[in-house]
């Protein structure tokens, strides 16, 4: 094979549509737009736009509230810890406390208050943990296994002032 048998492969690349070329391409005169009025021209937002009767999204009634100081924690499966553990990315002595969460890669980036230990999975190793929060079936299947589960005050997530 040399370079000039090189091709892309069929379809991969989309040949942009020719618009206003002409009658007989099937896209001339009006480019496809229609005749006249707003839409027809360049730059137009018309999103939620009704023509100047009240939008849909305004006539609804809304609904719910949204608590703006909602604590979000990070879910870590028991199973997860156990895998790591036996991965070598937590060593098995260890307290096991948020940072070290972290730095294994069981906690997602994000804005997180704490991170909470979950029962999915199971545990078959003594472990201590240090963490925000867990559930009450967690609390149980660690304490079976011979660990032990320190909850520590929740912190506030870093809010950016903007």
């Amino acid at each position: 094979m040399n370079l000039n048998e090189l091709r892309d492969n069929e379809g991969s690349r989309y040949r942009k549509k020719r618009l206003g070329r002409g009658i007989g391409s099937g896209k001339g005169k009006t480019s496809g737009r229609g005749v006249k009025g707003q839409k027809a021209r360049e730059g137009v937002s018309l999103n939620g736009f009704e023509g100047g009767q009240l939008p849909l999204y305004r006539r609804l009634p809304k609904r719910g509230f949204k608590n703006i100081f909602r604590k979000v924690y990070a879910p870590v499966n028991l199973g997860a810890v156990e895998k790591a553990i036996a991965e070598g990315k937590i060593e098995a002595g260890a307290t096991v406390t948020e940072e070290l969460l972290k730095n294994a890669g069981l906690v997602g980036t994000g804005k997180y208050a704490g991170v909470r230990i979950l029962s999915e999975g199971e545990l078959t190793r003594a472990v201590t943990f240090e963490v925000s929060g867990a559930s009450v079936a967690a609390i149980a299947a660690i304490e079976k296994a011979g660990g032990s589960v320190k909850v520590l005050a929740a912190k506030a997530p870093e809010v950016s002032a903007s």
